[in-house]
């Protein structure tokens, strides 16, 4: 497994999933829930657009540790996010990350009272990324069956941020 501090790895690896599951801990359970990444870049941390009278808002500010699990199947890769999160309420970090499709869930536009973001500082990622194609996959299939060996199943490692 490889160690590295390389946010551009991270955010290759996770800026094209459309939607991530966000695991936070509700009165010592774990719940998870869909929730689209709302930046353009990745400085260490992401951004996610909610209602600041959300359930999750209420388990974040209890426990702040979560968990950010994206996957994008296609292309082989899976990605596990750890870090913290809070509640910003900002009109200008709002403005910031902003795009028209957040109109379906918050009718109002930027200026709607109950708008929020979850920021969330990452602290850790491991990831796991498959070559995808066909062919690759084939190759791997035949090395097994002739040789009795796995294949090399592509690239996991960890970036660790703070």
């Amino acid at each position: 497994m490889t160690e590295t501090n390389n946010t551009a790895k991270l955010w290759d690896l996770i800026k094209s999933v459309e939607v991530a599951m966000m695991v936070t801990e509700d009165g010592g359970h774990l719940r998870s829930r869909p929730m689209a990444m709302s930046q353009k870049e990745f400085d260490g941390t992401l951004w996610f657009f909610t209602r600041a009278d959300s359930h999750k808002v209420t388990e974040v500010q209890s426990e702040q540790r979560v968990n950010l699990a994206f996957a994008h199947p296609g292309k082989q890769d899976y990605v596990s996010v750890s870090g913290t999160a809070a509640l910003v309420r900002d009109a200008k970090a709002v403005e910031d990350h902003w795009t028209e499709s957040l109109k379906v869930w918050f009718p109002k536009g930027k200026a709607d009272p109950e708008i929020a973001l979850l920021k969330v500082t990452v602290q850790q990622a491991e990831y796991w990324d498959a070559p995808s194609s066909t062919m690759l996959h084939a190759y791997g299939y035949v090395k097994a069956a002739l040789t009795g060996e796995s294949p090399n199943p592509g690239g996991h490692g960890t970036v660790k941020l703070s």
